[in-house]
């Protein structure tokens, strides 16, 4: 019984985040409150097992740097130093956009890269009367593809990281970084190819553009040189956390909470906070909560067994479902519950005699993180995303990413498959 009410509840919910009839974290809560009223599980397990804690911090602490760092100016003169640089040019910024997300997203986890770059992205389109929605869309996809370089580049890959040891930070880049590069540019001759005819300026919008003072824009005050330095404190914090054994939740914390202390008299704290994505994160919260009633029941349970048994043991067959099913799952809910139910899955698969598992743990990481590109909720920058949108009034809507997405999720996983299958299971059934 409790397995068929905690399907209802998400399928009910799931529909209603699609349709964006109602706010999504409003439908995340309710969801689930009724998982909490029918008994699914107790509040307890709710904000104890299945609140991921360690992403809301991060994600509340990067709002606040990123607010109090936007007071002062910067993001509008980078915007208008970057425009300026590609002289105004739809295409090339488009191009531009994409690829400064894919590369901060490798270096840094992809959540905090397009924290820090869709503020200056939604100011250019302002600036230039461009529509947000293709740029919003590239930075997007570019984040999950560019995240799936590096072990830090998306929270799965810290996940899986972290679960064998052997993965470190240059096996990651070994093994992930040429598909992730692949991906990249197949994606950027698509968004080209989509948009070329679409993003169109005059000559008067990019003169006006070229003759805009950017440093008028900067407020030369302490607060500027405070929140540039504990920025870039904290930035190299996350580059250097996997060397120092430091984590990303403590790095981030400690930037927002200093931060905070050396603004507070030229900034009020409480005008900081009215500033917080708090629609995106109590999102999150429903979000947990909702996929914790089908972890709590055993459905993603269910779901990771079959993959067991409907390979028969078979080592192909088994890497490549666990790519596709880790890949179509991601887009339907947040990866990083799924990565964390198919984590003890894929260890247990020792016992069915196949001891070498690095391939079977690249497509968990390759599906997880560019599964998420299929819908608005695949994966955490998506929904960050979308919160930074709707708060611009700049709303995407549900099913209009998932007429792009979708089939930028079945082209990289049919090139993922052909890379794992020739890169790891030819050679390995060669010997």
């Amino acid at each position: 019984m409790d397995i068929i009410l905690a399907s209802i509840i998400f399928v009910i919910s799931y529909i209603f985040i699609m349709t964006d009839r109602i706010n999504r974290a409003v439908v995340a809560l309710a969801g689930s409150v009724l998982l909490l009223l029918t008994g699914i599980y107790t509040p307890e397990d709710a904000f104890i097992r299945y609140i991921d804690w360690n992403t809301i911090a991060l994600l509340f602490s990067m709002m606040i740097l990123i607010a109090i760092t936007e007071k002062t100016g910067l993001f509008a003169y980078i915007a208008i130093r970057f425009a300026q640089l590609v002289k105004g040019k739809p295409l090339p910024l488009l191009m531009g956009a994409a690829t400064l997300t894919a590369f901060g997203s490798a270096l840094l986890d992809n959540v905090t890269t397009v924290l820090i770059f869709v503020p200056v992205i939604l100011k250019i389109t302002k600036l230039l009367k461009l529509p947000a929605f293709p740029y919003l869309l590239a930075i997007i996809f570019s984040s999950n593809i560019g995240g799936a370089a590096t072990l830090i580049g998306d929270p799965p890959n810290i996940m899986i990281g972290q679960a064998v040891e052997h993965l470190t930070f240059l096996s990651f880049l070994v093994h992930m970084s040429p598909i992730a590069i692949m991906l990249f540019i197949l994606l950027c001759a698509g968004l080209y190819v989509i948009f070329r005819k679409s993003l169109t300026k005059t000559e008067a919008e990019k003169e006006e553009l070229l003759n805009l003072d950017a440093h008028s824009q900067l407020k030369k005050t302490p607060m500027l040189y405070q929140s540039v330095s504990v920025l870039t404190v904290t930035i190299t914090g996350f580059l250097m956390h996997a060397f120092v054994h430091a984590d990303l939740t403590i790095i981030a914390l400690s930037g927002a909470i200093l931060l905070l202390l050396l603004t507070e008299k030229e900034l009020a704290a409480e005008h900081i906070f009215e500033k917080v994505e708090w629609v995106t994160l109590f999102f999150f919260m429903g979000l947990f909560m909702l996929v914790g009633g089908l972890q709590e029941t055993g459905i993603i349970d269910e779901i990771t067994r079959f993959i067991v048994m409907s390979t028969d043991g078979d080592y192909t067959k088994t890497a490549l479902l666990v790519l596709w099913v880790s890949g179509l799952f991601s887009g339907v809910v947040d990866n990083i519950p799924f990565v964390a139910a198919m984590i003890p899955v894929v260890q247990e698969l020792e016992s069915y005699g196949m001891v070498y598992l690095d391939p079977i743990w690249w497509s968990l990481a390759l599906g997880a993180c560019l599964g998420g590109n299929s819908t608005l909720i695949g994966a955490s920058a998506n929904v960050v995303v979308a919160g930074l949108a709707e708060g611009a009034n700049q709303k995407i809507s549900f099913f209009r990413f998932m007429i792009y997405g979708i089939p930028i999720v079945i082209l990289s996983l049919i090139i993922s498959s052909i890379y794992v299958y020739f890169r790891y299971l030819l050679p390995y059934m060669g010997q």
